[in-house]
């Protein structure tokens, strides 16, 4: 795993290994501990952030490029 610095100095670890498809370039999720007990959240490799949201359906979008992962179920009465 990849230790990155995470939002405010935490320590964080990206596992290059659990990986989600977004438009721009891969999610790869993140924990807040080596040994993956402590999942975090996700890591943007397009723009290298962790400044990303998930909403209830799934999808992530990252806050700095916009870059989006499709939620996993959508109904068309939400878009």
């Amino acid at each position: 795993m990849e230790e990155r610095d995470g939002p405010d100095g935490r320590q964080l670890y990206v596992d290059r290994e659990q990986r989600e498809r977004g438009s721009k370039g891969p999610f790869f999720v993140a924990f807040g501990d080596p040994d993956r007990e402590s999942r975090w959240g996700y890591f943007c490799d397009n723009c290298q952030t962790f400044n990303n949201a998930m909403d209830a359906m799934g999808r992530i979008q990252c806050n700095v490029c916009s870059n989006v992962r499709k939620p996993d179920e959508w109904d068309a009465a939400h878009e």
